[in-house]
């Protein structure tokens, strides 16, 4: 990677930075991303990256290779996992939270207070 900055360091400074969002430690290790009270995605470390997706986006991403099976819940649509090991992988990441992010916001808006 071509960065001094790790990969989660990277996924960090750009998702932490998008009004509203709040990150900080789960309850199984991963480090969760939240617009509220809604994850937008969680890391395990510079390894993988999780997320939930509606069906149908997760049948898209998963054909586009984007996603696979999230490994505690295989055979079900909606828990997703991808891979980090490269800056394409970082940037995958960060636009997959992103999608989830602006679904969350238009579905739900902002939490009270933050800054549009």
């Amino acid at each position: 990677m071509g960065s001094n900055q790790s990969a989660s360091e990277r996924i960090i400074e750009e998702v932490g930075s998008w009004p509203g969002v709040t990150y900080g430690p789960g309850s199984r290790g991963e480090l969760s991303f939240k617009l509220g009270k809604r994850e937008i995605g969680h890391l395990h470390g510079d390894r993988a990256a999780h997320l939930f997706l509606p069906p149908r986006k997760w049948d898209q991403l998963r054909s586009e290779g984007r996603i696979v099976e999230h490994p505690v819940f295989p055979g079900r649509k909606g828990p997703a996992a991808r891979e980090i090991s490269d800056e394409d992988d970082i940037r995958d990441v960060i636009e997959l939270m992103r999608w989830n992010y602006d679904r969350a916001v238009e579905r739900f808006g902002r939490p009270e207070g933050t800054p549009a």
